[in-house]
């Protein structure tokens, strides 16, 4: 019996139109064998999660290069708080992230933060190693 596919959902919140980095995240996630959701382009962080919910994934990757990262994860965050979905998925952001405000993201609950240069495989295997187990398999 093989195991289930991780399902991650890639996200762009906010105003942001430079999707490069999460169409590449997503192409490698995608040949890693995972499956993967992409919201598009200006998502706000209700969206984000109700999506995440909807399509009962395990991984929530977001990719902001606008630099609103704090305010946007603190929303996204908050959203997922109120709908009783904190906790449930593995919480990333990648882009050009200031590595003063990686302990400020992961204070507010991202699991984890790769900056625009991450290799593909470091993403990769740190979903793999960390992404929840999917209880109905």
């Amino acid at each position: 019996m093989s195991a289930a596919k991780i399902r991650v959902l890639m996200a762009k919140p906010g105003l942001d139109g430079h999707e490069l980095g999460a169409v590449t995240v997503a192409r490698a996630l995608r040949d890693a064998g995972m499956e993967v959701i992409y919201t598009g382009l200006h998502q706000v962080p209700e969206q984000i999660a109700a999506a995440a919910i909807q399509e009962d994934v395990q991984v929530i990757g977001t990719s902001i290069y606008s630099g609103s990262h704090l305010g946007l994860m603190e929303r996204v965050v908050a959203e997922l708080k109120r709908r009783g979905a904190f906790g449930q998925f593995l919480l990333l952001v990648g882009g050009p992230i200031p590595p003063s405000d990686v302990s400020k993201l992961k204070a507010m609950g991202v699991d984890e933060v790769f900056s625009s240069r991450s290799p593909m495989a470091s993403i990769v295997r740190y979903i793999e190693e960390h992404a929840p187990q999917r209880a109905n398999v």
